[in-house]
């Protein structure tokens, strides 16, 4: 059996050592900012990146191409190994096209080798998640073959739960018409989103208040993940520490678990969630 190497795109959102002590290559998106373009994961700190956003600077974010995307890969078959992509959500970006594309120029160069992309209909520590369990897989000795078949029969079980703190950002990307993002702003109306079965972000419901908001997150994972196991739960945070670590806290009064992974969210999908987003992840009944 060839050996083979599982690959992600930047917007899992975890920290790059994290990544780095698993072996796992990144295939990085971009975006710019006050005139200036980036690299996620490499490019500024979240405080910086959430800092410019406060001031009410826009980022614009843009996928990776083809070319870039047989970049990234093109190292590992020439290694001889395969790759094993597991890519961000096409619901959100083209990206996922590009990376398809790409493995299918390198199998017709490269006839022995094999590229599998799956669509992980994930975002963020969403798309980590399943990555995680991924790896778990691939360390008990399954095939390439076998850990893609796993993550499309369990990707829609990746529950992303999600708040945010101001509606603008939302609305800025077409997910809320500007009089509710203005009338929820004025009410403290805060959101409650996750990602349907086509990988885009919806709003399902609101609470009015942070506090209810956090709460209504758990509650939510609590609930999905009834009868799952949950080795690790993870967490995601627009530069708002305090209230992913109050999350935090719920999460072990209430499902039990103490292995948590917090960081703050990407500056990709940050772009578009704007700071103050809260997120738990875990696997649990089908979206």
């Amino acid at each position: 059996m060839r050996d083979y190497v599982i690959t992600v795109n930047s917007t899992v959102d975890v920290p790059k050592a994290w990544l780095e002590e698993r072996h796992v290559p990144v295939v990085a998106l971009k975006y710019t900012i006050d005139g200036e373009t980036y690299t996620d994961m490499d490019g500024l700190t979240a405080k910086e990146f959430f800092a410019k956003l406060r001031e009410g600077k826009m980022s614009v974010t843009s996928q990776v191409n083809p070319e870039e995307a047989m970049e990234a890969l093109e190292p590992f078959v020439k290694e001889g190994k395969d790759v094993l992509h597991l890519g961000f959500s096409s619901g959100l970006s083209g990206t996922l096209n590009s990376m398809r594309i790409a493995g299918e120029m390198l199998e017709e160069k490269y006839p022995e080798a094999k590229v599998i992309v799956v669509d992980t209909l994930c975002a963020c520590m969403g798309e980590a998640l399943l990555l995680h369990k991924a790896l778990q897989k691939k360390a008990e000795g399954k095939t390439i073959e076998e850990v893609a078949e796993w993550a499309e029969e369990n990707k829609l079980h990746i529950c992303h739960n999600v708040t945010v703190d101001d509606l603008n950002h939302l609305h800025r990307g077409g997910r809320v018409s500007k009089t509710t993002a203005v009338l929820g702003t004025l009410v403290q109306i805060k959101p409650i989103i996750h990602m349907d079965n086509e990988g885009k972000l919806q709003v399902i419901g609101k609470e009015r208040g942070r506090k209810k908001s956090l709460h209504k997150i758990v509650d939510m994972a609590v609930q999905q993940s009834e009868g799952w196991e949950n080795d690790l739960i993870m967490i995601t945070h627009g530069d708002c520490l305090e209230d992913a670590e109050y999350v935090a806290k719920l999460v072990r009064e209430k499902m039990g678990i103490e292995n948590i992974l917090i960081n703050n969210i990407g500056t990709v999908i940050g772009s578009h969630t704007g700071p103050g987003v809260v997120a738990v992840f875990c696997m649990g009944n089908a979206r």
